[in-house]
């Protein structure tokens, strides 16, 4: 764990696309009293992330791990689509918002000056405050001088937790109009425990959210499509991973067409491919129907099995 993308692990060449016969080689059950935290994520959205994780997530159940698939993409939440978990009602996620005393403020101002995110402002002679663009750091209530700014809980989403057949199934969900992932996600990644395979279903993108998805995990498998746009969006997604130190490989989603620029920047980049997806129209009507790949298609299945144990080895 913590190794750069540039040390062993990282390094091959690029894998070869599933011929879909036989899986050998590596056992896809490990260690079952171990655990590792493998992060699914991704450039930018649509490439097949949540496909990836959640064929992933049940290939491993079916083999007989105990395995928690965590849904962290709180604004767009969507692997129960394809998991149909049984959920119990959910946990409120709240953050402390501030609230002016009118009476005790004297619009000094102070509060606004220090707020970076317009959360609270001056207005002529009173001070507003924007709760939906508040991040929760309390330092209004820390520079005013009258002491006329406390702190009330406002809700801003949920963390719900259930079951889809022998999967443990977790996922966050952000409150309509409220900017800060980061919270939901560290609200359902704290429930992540216990032994087995911790599959975390990361956001799209290199923001905030994302990184306090992927942070701290053992393995980062990065779903890409050989696209202009992919290709620009991978290497931005390299970069925080590299920065932030974690191991990483790439499955190519779609791969029949504009395959070589991706091939090439990740054999320059020392990044291995671990798998190539086919572009298959039925993999996109299976998606339509919120059915798992492997199940619509078995050819795909010996695939993913393979992908499991590379993903799980180099975790290890």
């Amino acid at each position: 764990m913590g190794r750069r993308a540039s040390d062993e692990g990282n390094g091959p060449p690029p894998g070869r696309r599933f011929s879909g016969g036989p899986v050998r080689g590596d056992s896809v059950l490990r260690n079952p009293a171990a655990f590792s935290q493998i992060a699914v994520a991704s450039g930018k959205g649509g490439t097949g992330k949540t496909t990836v994780a959640t064929n992933l997530a049940v290939v491993a159940a079916r083999a007989g791990r105990r395995v928690t698939y965590l849904d962290a993409d709180v604004e767009a939440p969507n692997g129960h689509l394809f998991l149909n978990p049984e959920l119990a009602p959910g946990q409120s996620v709240e953050l402390m918002v501030p609230r002016v005393s009118e009476e005790a403020c004297t619009a000094c101002g102070q509060c606004a000056e220090l707020c970076q995110y317009g959360a609270i402002i001056k207005l002529a002679q009173r001070v507003l405050v924007f709760s939906e663009l508040c991040h929760g750091c309390g330092g209004c209530v820390r520079v005013c001088p009258e002491e006329a700014i406390s702190e009330q809980p406002l809700s801003i989403g949920v963390v719900e937790e259930g079951s889809a057949g022998p999967l443990r199934f977790i996922r966050g969900r952000l409150q309509i109009g409220y900017p800060l992932a980061p919270p939901i996600i560290r609200a359902a990644r704290a429930r992540l425990n216990g032994p087995g395979l911790r599959l975390i279903d990361a956001p799209p993108g290199t923001a905030c959210a994302t990184v306090q998805a992927v942070e701290g995990t053992d393995y980062v498998l990065l779903v890409a499509e050989p696209t202009p746009f992919g290709l620009s969006d991978l290497g931005l997604t390299v970069a925080m991973l590299r920065a932030m130190g974690l191991r990483f490989g790439v499955v190519i989603n779609r791969a029949d067409h504009g395959i070589g620029d991706m091939r090439s920047y990740c054999r320059v980049e020392g990044i291995e491919v671990l798998l190539e997806l086919p572009d298959d129209r039925r993999v996109a009507e299976a998606y339509s129907r919120g059915e798992l790949v492997i199940d619509s298609l078995p050819e795909f299945r010996p695939a993913f099995e393979a992908l499991l144990a590379k993903v799980e080895k180099r975790a290890a």
